[in-house]
């Protein structure tokens, strides 16, 4: 006994097929009707300066004279509105931004503070100054180690000596490396 189950129709709409076309499948439009081709784009207005929150009303009297008033104030009283009205409205203080190792341009600092962040240097690059050349497969298996290079990218960086292994690394990493690099018979140093 055969059992055939038909689960889809085998002929469709044929009113539908001619609007959208023997090939497409709109069964979730099924009011779709095609854009007239002659049809211009429709072109809408826009304001000059547009504005997401839409029209703001304009500020109230007591506004104006508020900020005539501030205006009017010297410049130290103005500077202590801010943190007054932080402190009265209890909103929290703002968390300084650290600029520190940014390249920020010309700020006018001139050398001393050149100075200061060479004093206060905390990322060191370990350089390979030389290696003995009956140790050089120890050298670099050394290397790869503590670098994610595969072995002939290794081996090229151990055969152009010196050249500088890892950047960035903290000075106990780098004294690590150094000792490492030290143990299998190389001279490593720190930049």
């Amino acid at each position: 006994m055969k059992l055939i189950a038909r689960l889809w129709p085998v002929h469709t709409c044929t009113a539908l097929r001619e609007i959208i076309g023997p090939l497409q499948s709109r069964s979730f439009q099924p009011d779709f009707v095609p854009r007239d081709p002659n049809a211009k784009p429709i072109r809408y207005k826009y304001p000059a300066a547009y504005d997401p929150y839409g029209p703001r009303p304009e500020p109230s009297d007591k506004i104006i004279q508020l900020a005539e008033r501030i205006a009017a104030l010297p410049p130290e009283e103005r500077r202590q509105i801010g943190p007054s009205l932080r402190e009265i409205l209890r909103h929290p203080n703002l968390k300084q931004i650290q600029v520190e190792g940014m390249d920020l341009g010309a700020t006018g600092a001139g050398p001393a503070k050149v100075e200061e962040k060479k004093a206060e240097k905390t990322a060191f690059d370990v350089k390979l100054e030389k290696f003995d050349a009956a140790a050089k497969i120890k050298v670099i298996k050394e290397v790869r180690s503590f670098t994610s290079l595969g072995l002939k990218e290794a081996k090229e960086l151990v055969e152009k000596a010196p050249a500088i292994l890892k950047q960035g690394v903290t000075k106990e990493e780098a004294n690590e490396i150094i000792e490492k690099i030290k143990a299998v018979g190389g001279v490593a140093v720190m930049e």
